[in-house]
This record gives C-alpha cells, structure tokens and sequence, in this order.
C-alpha cells in the first residue's frame, strides 16, 4: 500500500509573533518553527497503517528549504521518503491544495493523510480541497480509523455525541487530536533518516484567488478592576456591567 502524509512546517503556538513591516506576512526574526501538531497525528497514523499492511509512507511538503527541518522528522519518525514542492511564495489554501494534488496523482496513493487543519492560517480546508481535486473520499477531523479491505471505518466528534462514517478507498483522512499518540523518533530513526534522500521540485503555481491585504494583532486586553472582595462590592460591580461592559 501507498500512503502519503502531508505536513507542514508553521511557528510554534508557544512563540512570539510579530507582523512583518508590509503588513501582510509575520516577521520571522526569533520564531521557532516546528510541525504543524495535528500533522504528527496524522503521520503517526500513516505509520501504524503502513505497520499493518505494508507499503511505504511518503511525506509531501510544501514551501521553502525550511521546510526540510520538518520533512526530516518526518523521516525519522519512519516515513520511508519524501518530495518537496520548493517555493518561497505565499500561496493561498486553493493553490496550495492543487499543488498537493498534481503531486499526490503522480505517487498514486491509496491513502493520504494530513492534519485537520494548520495552526498557522487555521483554515481547515486543505484536506477537503486535496480530495475533491483527486476525486477521493474523504474523512474530515478522524479520531479513529479503520481499514478492512477496501473499505473504512472511522469515527469523528461532533456537537454533543460521535459520527460513525464508511466509505472507501482511495481517501483522504485529516486527523483530529485523540486520533492516536504520535511516536517519537528513536536515535536510530534518526540515523537512518540522514540517509534518505529528499527529492525536491521546483515548482510553477497559478495566481493566488486569495489576498492578504492586512494582517494585524488583536487590541490588547485594558488591565483588570478589583472592586472589592465582599458582598459590599455587588452593587458597584453591576454597575460597572451595566454602565461600562454593557452586558446587564
């Protein structure tokens, strides 16, 4: 069997981000860039299918040399190869999803897989994109997953319960947390991963159908009032969210 698992390389949530002087990027100085955390679901699950049936595990990416930091914990992690879609442009979701799946059709997967969404622009529509582009099923936000045969069977949250769904291959399955534990790369992983090749490809992409026209922070947070700590400060306090907070 023939898996793809598609990550991406995105800054850590834990860092600091600032917006870059054209006002439509982040300024990279100081941040650290790490998996995109809903792709190691998504890549542990690759792996433990592949541990099942056999085959191999591709991992595709997309974006600058950066992005080989990724690929290669992917590598060692046990994915056995990888392609590289080398650009340095921002491309919108559309664009991005369509250079996935010229590339995706030329590996010719049974099974691709990636996270529900990217924590960077949090879209959560690649998956779906990917799908419809490759005419594959598809099984969105997934956390469990089955495979009998041909056929899948998979479990996804939704508002106040749990949805079961079948479908069939070729599909795409986006993992959600709670899907599975993603492993960690043994040092042996990691040696052998200095030994596996990235294939990279220069890529030609169309125009963006998206533009940023200007990224900005959320307004700060005014400090906090401390009106007192006993039963007296209830009148002051509904006044204040009546007046003031305009929620009463």
């Amino acid at each position: 069997m023939k898996i793809v698992v598609c990550v991406n390389h995105v800054p850590d949530t834990a860092t600091k981000i600032n917006i870059a002087s054209d006002k439509k990027s982040i300024d990279n100085t100081g941040v650290t860039f790490v998996i995109n955390p809903y792709d190691e679901f998504a890549i542990e699950e690759a792996l433990k299918t592949k541990e099942i049936f056999g085959g191999e595990v591709v991992a595709l990416s997309l974006g600058t040399e950066a992005n080989k930091e990724t690929i290669k914990k992917t590598l060692a992690m046990g994915a056995d190869s990888a392609v590289l879609l080398r650009t340095d442009l921002e491309l919108d979701s559309l664009v991005v999803a369509r250079a996935l799946a010229n590339e995706i059709k030329n590996i010719e997967p049974e099974l691709v897989f990636m996270g529900k969404q990217s924590v960077d622009y949090d879209s959560s529509i690649m998956g779906q994109l990917v799908a419809n582009i490759l005419d594959y099923n598809i099984v969105s936000t997934a956390t469990s997953f089955n495979l009998d045969g041909n056929k899948i069977i998979a479990e996804r949250e939704i508002e106040g319960g749990k949805e079961t769904i079948e479908t069939s291959l070729p599909a795409v399955i986006t993992a959600q947390k709670g899907l599975n534990e993603p492993r960690y790369a043994s040092l042996k992983g990691i040696m052998v991963a200095k030994r596996k090749v990235i294939e990279e490809k220069e890529i030609k992409v169309a125009e963006n159908t998206v533009t940023i026209v200007e990224m900005k922070k959320p307004i700060a947070k005014e400090a906090g009032k401390i009106i007192g700590d006993d039963a007296s400060a209830v009148p002051e306090l509904v006044r204040l969210l009546k007046e003031e907070a305009k929620v009463i």
